[in-house]
């Protein structure tokens, strides 16, 4: 979307003329500000505030909602499988092309766990964000109506697997939110309540460096979270999490953010990737030996020019991190070589050195490390908040961001579950089996 939006603006003149034309294909007509999901889950932001729809910011462009399945880039040709296509079985729809921007970003990566594709949750879209937050005081209020103890443990019992930003955020946001729902409930306290943050390595928060994660983890015990370290989920099966450690814990959510991995339709590209399935590409943000072909993002391995080069010519040059950081000044810089090809300029290579990374433990609390300063606490939280309010496209979502946290500052928390959002036509159809209007029971 900012590669898109970027192009608009510099391919004006050739967008009104109509000698250009910039086409975005996606299969949801809106971008997610990914950072801003632990947020969203824990209510703090409202869900429509965290996407951007795309046809309101990329006016000039042509906006098809629909999946990328292959590319011919031989022939300069995408097929593209759109909704329309699946209603009324057209077939799919061939996009041409003269140049390509192939940035579909990530997907959860998964692992042969027992019984995980059955019970998780992954935490990467907005969708997945609110199910969450309405699952999570659903929880609460089976614990609360229920008098089997067995379920009602398992009701009370959360298990994140994944130590990075997307399960201590999510975890962090959501035990805070749930700590302050309990207090409305008469039959649960917080020490009732079980979170437990599995992961696989020794330390949680690897970019923030190795002192704030250790302060992290020290936050989170402090709130009861109990926090594994080189553990492993073995198993889920019949709403049992098994850990490598012997652990058992009868459960009823399991939040998987363990990682993620290029989308899988970069295979159907046909285009070189590398050992771990991202686009080999240059500095200039071209794909590595082919024309007209151009990446960022997740789904990019650009070379780093800011870090060590390598000891020996064989070994391959450090590649810049899959994070948001680097995508959105990739897409940048991608925009204007794309701009510069069409015109016929120069290109550019693109050089960005890590800033550092910042990190929300729930509200007022966070951990950052930034141009070598380490902040923790309310600081480092407000940075969090100053940063990726900066970051957010559109002034639009920045004010209406900006609002909601100025009125959640003034007034309560809403701890209100919609869960009948995943299902509306329940009571419909409830009255339509029964022949009776849902008032009159």
């Amino acid at each position: 979307m900012n590669t898109a939006l970027r192009l608009q603006q510099k391919l004006k003149k050739e967008l009104r003329q109509g000698t250009a034309q910039v086409i975005v294909v996606d299969p949801d007509p809106y971008m997610t500000y990914q950072p801003f999901l632990p947020e969203a889950a824990a209510g703090s932001i409202s869900p429509r505030h965290v996407v951007v729809p795309l046809r309101r910011v990329l006016t000039q462009c042509t906006v098809i909602v629909g999946e990328v399945t292959a590319v011919d880039h031989a022939a300069r040709r995408a097929t593209v499988t759109t909704l329309a296509a699946e209603e009324t079985g057209e077939g799919a729809l061939e996009v041409t092309y003269d140049e390509i921007v192939v940035a579909p970003g990530s997907v959860s990566r998964t692992l042969p766990v027992p019984g995980l594709a059955d019970a998780g949750i992954g935490f990467k879209t907005v969708e997945e964000a609110i199910a969450l937050r309405n699952h999570v005081l659903g929880q609460l209020d089976i614990a609360s109506s229920t008098r089997n103890p067995e379920v009602r443990d398992a009701a009370l019992t959360f298990v994140f697997v994944g130590g990075g930003y997307a399960g201590v955020e999510a975890l962090a946001e959501l035990e805070d939110m749930a700590r302050y729902a309990v207090r409305y409930y008469h039959n649960i306290t917080p020490e009732d309540m079980k979170w437990i943050l599995v992961e696989a390595t020794d330390r949680i928060l690897p970019e923030v460096g190795p002192e704030m994660g250790r302060y992290a983890i020290r936050e989170l015990r402090g709130r009861n979270i109990d926090v594994r370290l080189e553990t492993r989920l073995e198993s889920c099966e019949n709403r049992i999490a098994v850990l490598s450690d012997g652990s058992r814990f009868p459960t009823r959510t399991l939040v998987w953010t363990a990682g993620v991995k290029p989308h899988p339709v970069l295979a159907a590209t046909k285009l070189p990737l590398n050992g771990r399935g991202r686009l080999k590409c240059t500095a200039t943000l071209q794909v590595d030996g082919v024309e007209h072909a151009w990446s960022a993002g997740d789904a990019a391995a650009v070379p780093d020019l800011t870090a060590e080069p390598p000891a020996t010519p064989d070994e391959p040059r450090a590649t810049c991190a899959p994070n948001a950081q680097h995508a959105l000044r990739q897409a940048r810089v991608l925009a204007e070589n794309v701009a510069a090809a069409v015109r016929g300029g120069p290109i550019v290579d693109y050089a960005y050195k890590y800033a550092g990374s910042v990190a929300s433990l729930g509200l007022h609390k966070g951990v950052a490390h930034v141009y070598g300063r380490k902040l923790r606490g309310y600081p480092a939280w407000l940075m969090h908040r100053v940063y990726h309010l900066g970051r957010l496209p559109t002034f639009n979502r920045k004010a209406r961001v900006l609002a909601e946290w100025t009125l959640a500052g003034l007034f309560k928390r809403e701890i209100v579950s919609l869960g009948s959002l995943e299902n509306p036509r329940a009571e419909f159809e409830l009255a339509a089996d029964t022949g009776r209007h849902y008032e009159s029971t």
